[in-house]
């Protein structure tokens, strides 16, 4: 009976994830080898490839810190609960807390390296003290989130016992889900956009994506990067778009390919697929995590809690290419219904060419590097579109004699 329920739920778990694949890229496209340096140039590509190899060691050692150090805080970071007389729930958040707390400290100074490196090559200009004032927050959210999911994790598991796990993904899913809908009104230091031509252009895409009315902000970020980024965000009445105040350096053609790409994430409703995927990946990866803290009494106890620390992470981890692979998919298709929208190939390219000078981006980096840390396709890649799209489209071609 287990074997048959477990095959049906793994079918239903790759039927759904079939659905969420579906795209509007066409199937069979040719995307040719782009010649890096001659397309960005051989001295840009050198210098991205140098910045982002830093970068990447970084990363590595990140994430190898972090591994180790939730693995020894999930060896001996029980032993704290003798300590704590706040009850199993309270002992729980306290437990979640230090962990996090111990992590950050462990992880502090590869993000101090990073920043020395960014501003060195000019690509952020925040100080030291304003990053860590921000990574200070950006910890209490985190302090914050982990609290709330601990507490409902440990009531229901104290009630239902092994079951907790389906309760739990419910709530789970509808905490992103609610996070999702609410994230435009998180981003506070936004301006309305008051550039009539820029606006006419976004109002032409509207029609033409069929997308509705959705609000355009800028968000003023020259002071602190030279790094030059939009996002979609919301879903529903809650809808938006944002540029990054950089982008209004880039020419008007090479904006409204941007603000085609981030239109095409909302007439596909990539965040409400997002939600959907994250749904998927939120019912196993809960049933694990009952599975793996039943020696130390399961989730309603709360030495359980730095064992589970350790398994989210190491999930996290492990499906990092998969999670990659289907932010790569969205992305790629919001390129490809771009250029269905501007039909201009050109523009998209030199966009593409833009952000690596801007942020020093390595156009075509590492296999290794392109499965674990890429959410988007290379930008070798995305011209590589553009030049398949024009190949189909015929747009710009000269016909010949």
């Amino acid at each position: 009976m287990r074997i048959v329920l477990g095959s049906g739920a793994a079918l239903a778990w790759l039927a759904c994830a079939w659905l969420l694949t579906r795209s509007d890229v066409p199937g069979g496209l040719d995307l040719g080898s782009v010649d890096v340096r001659q397309e960005f140039g051989a001295g840009l590509v050198a210098e991205a490839r140098r910045f982002e190899r830093v970068l990447l060691v970084l990363w590595v050692l990140s994430q190898a810190t972090l591994l180790a150090t939730l693995w020894l805080y999930a060896r001996r970071g029980a032993r704290f609960t003798r300590e704590s007389a706040a009850g199993p729930i309270g002992t729980g958040m306290l437990l979640g807390m230090l962990g996090l707390g111990i992590l950050w400290l462990a992880r502090l100074p590869f993000g101090i390296v990073a920043l020395w490196w960014e501003r060195r090559h000019d690509v952020t200009h925040v100080g030291y003290l304003e990053w860590l004032a921000e990574d200070w927050l950006a910890l209490g959210a985190a302090f914050t989130l982990i609290s709330a999911a601990l507490i409902v994790v440990m009531f229901l598991a104290q009630r239902l016992g092994e079951w907790w796990w389906l309760p739990g993904g419910v709530v789970f899913v509808g905490i992103v889900a609610v996070f999702a809908f609410v994230s435009p009104y998180l981003t506070t230091d936004t301006r309305p956009v008051r550039d009539p031509t820029l606006l006419r252009e976004f109002s032409a895409l509207e029609r033409r994506e069929q997308t509705g009315d959705i609000p355009l902000r800028i968000e003023d970020v020259s002071g602190d990067t030279s790094q030059a980024n939009a996002f979609a965000s919301g879903f529903g009445p809650t809808r938006t778009i944002v540029l990054w105040d950089t982008l209004l350096d880039f020419p008007d053609d090479e904006v409204r390919v941007v603000l085609a790409h981030e239109l095409a994430h909302h007439a596909g409703r990539h965040i409400e697929k997002a939600v959907a995927w994250f749904a998927l990946f939120a019912f196993p990866s809960a049933w694990l995590l009952m599975r793996v803290t039943r020696r130390r009494g399961g989730m309603g106890a709360p030495e359980a809690v730095p064992v589970a620390l350790f398994a989210v992470a190491v999930v996290s981890f492990v499906t990092l290419p998969l999670q990659n692979l289907v932010s790569r998919g969205v992305e790629r298709e919001a390129d490809w219904n771009a250029l269905e929208a501007t039909r201009d190939p050109e523009a998209a390219r030199d966009l593409f060419r833009g952000f690596a000078k801007s942020s020093l981006g390595d156009p075509s980096p590492p296999l290794w590097a392109y499965v674990l840390v890429q959410t988007h396709p290379t930008l070798a890649q995305r011209i590589a579109m553009a030049d398949e799209w024009q190949d189909r489209a015929g747009v710009g071609v000269d016909p010949g004699p």
